[in-house]
C-alpha cells in the first residue's frame, strides 16, 4: 500500500539566497540556527532559447523566462519567503552575480521591500559573512545593465550571425562576440607559423679554465671589430675558429653589480589560470572549477571552511588583514630577514576593480601540508601554488650577484655571463613561470674568480646550427594573456570562451598547443571578409570599456546597443542576399577524378576539407586533404604486405578483383569497377592481444557506425562478441578493463533503479 505524504513547507525569519549549493554549509554555520541559507544555482531568468528574446523595435527590452529547470527552485525558494522574512540576496559580488540577485528579486516579486537587502563578501570566514550581513546594501543597478547589455549584445550577435553561417557555410555553426575574436587570434597565428621561412644561423662558444684554476666555464663569441657579430653558415663559423687557432684569450673586463629582483604580483583571474596551466598543466576550465571548489570551502577539523577568496576578480590588492598575517606567517616560518618593513603595493591595470581583493588564501597560517589529509591531489597543488604567491609577494627581494666577463682575442669578443644568490628573499618560496624558453630567466650559473688582464686558458670550441624558428602556437595561458593584453573579455569569461570556441569545433588542443580546425578556419575567414568590425581587436576592446563605463553609470546601455545594431542588421540582411554558399564552402582545384576523368574541387565536410568529384552525384569519388589525408597514407611496406596478401581477393558481388584503399578509419578492400559495384569490405588491423573470451581471435581496431568512436573487438566477431573501449595491453589486462565496465555498469543501473524508487 502506497501512503501519501505531504509536506508543509515553514516559512523562515531569515532567508540567505546564495549562488551554489557548496556555499549553504558553511554560511549557516556561521550565522546560526534564525538563518537558513539557500542556493538558486546559478540564474534564475533567462532570455528564451527558442527566439531572440529582445524587442529591438523598442528600446531593446529583452524578455526573460524562468527556465523549466529552475521553476523548482523559484517556487522552493518563494515558499520560504512570508510578510515578516528578511531576504538576503548573497550572490556573487561581480556583474554576473548583481545581475542573478536583480533577477532573483524580480522572480519572487521582492522589488519594493523594506526587508530586502544585498550582501557581498569576497570570502567565506566567519568574520566576512557577519560583516557582511551587518552592511548590507541596495542592488546595484549599474551593474545589472553592464551584464544586462553584455548578454543581449552577445544574444543579438549570436542570433543574426548564426543563421548566416547556416545558410552560408554548414547547418548547426554558431559565432559569438569574444569566442570569434578569441578564434581570430589562433587563425592568424597559425598562419604566421605556415608563412614562416627559417633562416640558418650559428653559435660558437668556447670552453676556457682560468690561470689559477681548473674550473671550466663558457664563454659565446659575440662581437668582431667591437661592434655586435652573428655568424650565419658553417662556412663562417670554420673561418672564425681557424682565424682564432693559437690565439690568445685575455679579460678585458670582469663586471660584478647587485641586482634586486622582486616577486611577482598576488594572483588575478588571469595570471591564476596562466601559471596553473604553465606549473601545473592545467586547462583554464580545469583551474576555474578547482578555485570555485576551494573558494566554497571543504570539511576540516575544525568544521567547513572556505579555503580562498573570490576567483573572479582583475585587483592585486590584499586587504590589511592579509598583508599583516603573511608577515606574521613569513617570520615565524623563513625568519625576520625575509619580512617586509611596510607591506608591498601593487598597481593594478586601468579598470581594474580596486574594492576587491587578489586571489589569496583566507587564512595564510593555513599551510598547504596542513591541508594534505583534506583536499584532493589537484586542490593541493592549485591552493599551494596561491598560497606561495602569495606568500611571496610580501617577502623580500631577492639579492643577487650577477657578472659579465669580456673575453678578446685577435678581433673577437668573447661574452660570460653568471649569477649567484647572496639572498633568495622570496624565491626561497616562489618563482614565476614563463610561457616560452626565452621568456624564463636564466638559471643560476656560477663563475670562477677572473680578473682583468688575466689570459684563461682555452680548451675547446663548440659550434652549434640554429635555425630561427616561428612564433609559438597559443597555449591556454598564453591566449588569456594575449585576451586580456588586447582588453578582450573580463575575468569571468576567460575560461568560458576558451571551452567554447573548443566545444564548437573551431579550436583544437593538442599537447598543449591550440591550433585552428578546417571550419575554424573557415567561419574565421568569412566573419573576417564580410563583418570586419565584429571581429577587430580594438572594437571588441571598445565594447569592453563600454560595458565598464555603463557600470559606472556614465553610459546608457540601450543607446549604446542602438548604435551598434543597426548598422550590423542591415549588413547581416544584405549578406543574406548577396553571398552565395557556392562560393564560400567549394574551391576549384587542378586535381583530376582518377575515376570519370571530372576536375575535383575541395569541400567542406563533418571531418574537415576534402576533395569531390565535381561529376557528384554520378560519381561519388572522394579523397582526404591535409592531415586526414596524412593519416590515411599506408606506408609503402606495408603496401607491399597487403597486395600480397589479397592478390587473389575477388568481389563478393560481380566477381571482379578487389583493390585495396585507405580510408579515415584505416585500410579497406573495394571494387574496381566502382562506382557501377560499391561493394567493400573491412582489413582488420589487429593489435598483437589474444581474446581472452574465445582465445582463438585476436583483438583488432573497430569503429562504431555512428561518430566513428573507437574500440577494441575480437577478429571473429560476430561469433565472438569480446570489446573493450581502451586499447589493451595483453589479454590479461583486456579482461580487466572489461570487467571495470561492466562493474560500471551495474553500478550506473543500481542508481537508476534507485532514483525511480525513490
Amino acid at each position: 500500500m502506497v501512503v501519501a505524504r505531504s509536506f508543509i513547507i515553514m516559512a523562515v525569519k531569515n532567508l540567505v539566497i546564495v549562488e551554489s549549493p557548496g556555499k549553504i554549509q558553511t554560511i549557516s554555520k556561521y550565522l546560526g540556527p534564525d538563518f537558513t541559507v539557500m542556493a538558486s544555482f546559478g540564474h534564475v531568468r533567462d532570455l528564451p532559447k527558442n527566439k531572440m528574446g529582445i524587442d529591438v523595435k523598442h528600446h531593446f527590452e529583452p524578455s526573460y523566462i524562468i527556465p523549466n529547470d529552475k521553476k523548482k527552485v523559484v517556487s522552493g525558494l518563494a515558499a520560504k519567503i512570508k510578510k515578516d522574512t528578511v531576504v538576503y540576496i548573497a550572490t556573487d559580488e561581480d556583474r554576473e552575480g548583481e545581475a542573478i540577485g536583480w533577477h532573483l528579486v524580480q522572480a519572487l516579486e521582492l522589488e519594493g521591500r523594506k526587508d530586502l537587502k544585498r550582501i557581498v563578501f569576497h570570502e567565506i570566514t566567519k568574520q566576512a559573512i557577519l560583516d557582511a550581513v551587518a552592511n548590507p546594501r541596495t542592488i546595484d543597478k549599474h551593474l545589472v545593465d553592464a551584464q544586462q547589455a553584455r548578454r543581449i549584445l552577445d544574444r543579438l550577435v549570436g542570433y543574426e550571425l548564426s543563421p548566416l553561417l547556416w545558410k552560408k557555410i554548414k547547418y548547426g555553426l554558431s559565432a559569438g562576440r569574444v569566442q570569434s575574436v578569441a578564434v581570430r587570434l589562433v587563425v592568424e597565428r597559425e598562419r604566421e607559423i605556415l608563412a614562416f621561412k627559417p633562416e640558418e644561423y650559428w653559435s660558437l662558444v668556447a670552453e676556457f679554465t682560468p690561470e689559477k684554476s681548473k674550473e671550466s666555464f663558457e664563454a659565446a663569441l659575440q662581437k668582431f671589430k667591437g661592434k655586435p657579430f652573428k655568424l650565419t653558415n658553417e662556412k663562417d663559423t670554420n673561418e672564425v675558429m681557424d682565424a682564432l687557432k693559437g690565439a690568445t684569450y685575455t679579460v678585458e673586463s670582469v663586471e660584478k653589480k647587485e641586482v634586486n629582483r622582486n616577486p611577482a604580483a598576488p594572483f588575478t583571474t588571469s595570471t591564476l589560470q596562466q601559471e596553473a596551466s604553465r606549473k601545473l598543466g592545467f586547462s583554464v576550465k580545469k583551474t576555474m572549477m578547482i578555485a570555485q571548489h576551494l573558494y566554497e570551502g571543504v570539511e576540516l577539523d575544525t568544521g567547513h571552511e572556505g579555503l580562498i577568496t573570490y576567483m573572479r576578480t582583475d585587483s592585486v590588492n590584499l586587504s590589511v588583514t592579509a598583508v599583516t598575517q603573511a608577515k606574521e606567517v613569513i617570520t615565524k616560518t623563513y625568519g625576520k630577514d625575509y619580512a617586509l618593513a611596510t607591506p608591498r603595493l601593487y598597481k593594478g591595470k586601468k579598470g581594474a576593480q580596486e574594492a576587491h581583493e587578489a586571489v589569496r588564501p583566507t587564512d595564510l597560517s593555513r599551510t598547504p601540508e596542513q591541508l594534505t589529509k583534506h583536499l584532493a591531489k589537484d586542490e593541493m597543488k592549485l591552493y599551494e601554488l596561491i598560497w606561495k604567491r602569495t606568500l611571496a609577494c610580501q617577502m623580500a627581494p631577492a639579492i643577487l650577484d650577477q657578472v659579465g666577463v669580456d673575453i678578446v682575442a685577435k678581433d673577437y669578443g668573447f661574452r660570460a655571463t653568471g649569477q649567484t644568490v647572496r639572498f633568495p628573499g622570496f624565491m626561497a618560496v616562489y618563482m614565476e613561470s614563463h610561457d616560452s624558453e626565452e621568456e624564463e630567466e636564466d638559471g643560476e650559473k656560477i663563475l670562477p674568480v677572473l680578473t682583468e688582464g688575466e689570459k684563461p686558458h682555452f680548451k675547446k670550441f663548440d659550434p652549434l646550427q640554429h635555425f630561427t624558428k616561428p612564433p609559438a602556437r597559443y597555449t591556454e595561458a598564453s591566449l588569456v594573456k594575449k585576451l586580456e593584453a588586447e582588453g578582450i573579455g573580463r575575468p569571468s569569461t576567460y575560461a568560458p570562451t576558451i571551452s567554447t570556441v573548443q566545444a564548437r569545433g573551431y579550436i583544437q588542443s593538442e599537447k598543449r598547443q591550440l591550433s585552428p580546425t578546417d571550419i575554424g578556419m573557415l567561419v574565421n575567414d568569412f566573419l573576417v571578409e564580410h563583418f570586419p568590425k565584429i571581429l577587430d581587436y580594438q572594437f571588441t576592446a571598445h565594447m569592453e570599456e563600454m560595458l565598464d563605463e555603463i557600470e559606472e553609470g556614465s553610459e546608457k546601455w540601450q543607446s549604446e546597443i542602438a548604435d551598434f545594431y543597426g548598422p550590423f542588421h542591415d549588413s547581416v540582411e544584405e549578406k543574406m542576399k548577396s553571398i552565395k554558399k557556392e562560393d564560400v564552402i567549394t574551391e576549384k582545384t587542378e586535381e583530376m577524378c582518377e575515376m570519370c576523368g571530372s576536375p575535383m574541387m575541395v569541400k567542406f565536410g563533418r571531418f574537415g576539407k576534402f576533395l569531390s568529384c565535381t561529376n557528384f552525384p554520378t560519381c561519388k569519388n572522394a579523397k582526404p586533404m591535409g592531415d586526414e589525408a596524412k593519416k590515411e597514407e599506408i606506408p609503402e611496406a606495408e603496401m607491399k604486405e597487403l597486395q600480397k596478401k589479397f592478390a587473389d581477393k575477388k568481389c563478393k558481388k560481380c566477381g571482379k578483383e578487389m583493390t585495396i584503399k585507405s580510408g579515415r578509419f584505416g585500410e579497406y578492400l573495394a571494387c574496381v569497377d566502382y562506382p557501377t559495384c560499391k561493394t567493400t569490405e573491412s582489413i582488420l588491423k589487429t593489435i598483437g592481444v589474444k581474446c581472452p573470451e574465445c582465445k582463438e581471435g585476436e583483438l583488432a581496431e573497430r569503429h562504431t557506425k555512428r561518430g566513428g568512436k573507437p574500440f577494441y573487438g575480437c577478429q571473429r566477431f560476430p561469433k565472438c562478441k569480446f570489446a573493450v573501449w581502451e586499447k589493451p595491453t595483453s589479454s590479461e589486462h583486456a579482461m580487466e578493463l572489461h570487467e571495470a565496465a561492466e562493474e560500471k555498469s551495474k553500478e550506473k543501473g543500481k542508481g537508476k533503479k534507485k532514483g525511480k524508487e525513490e
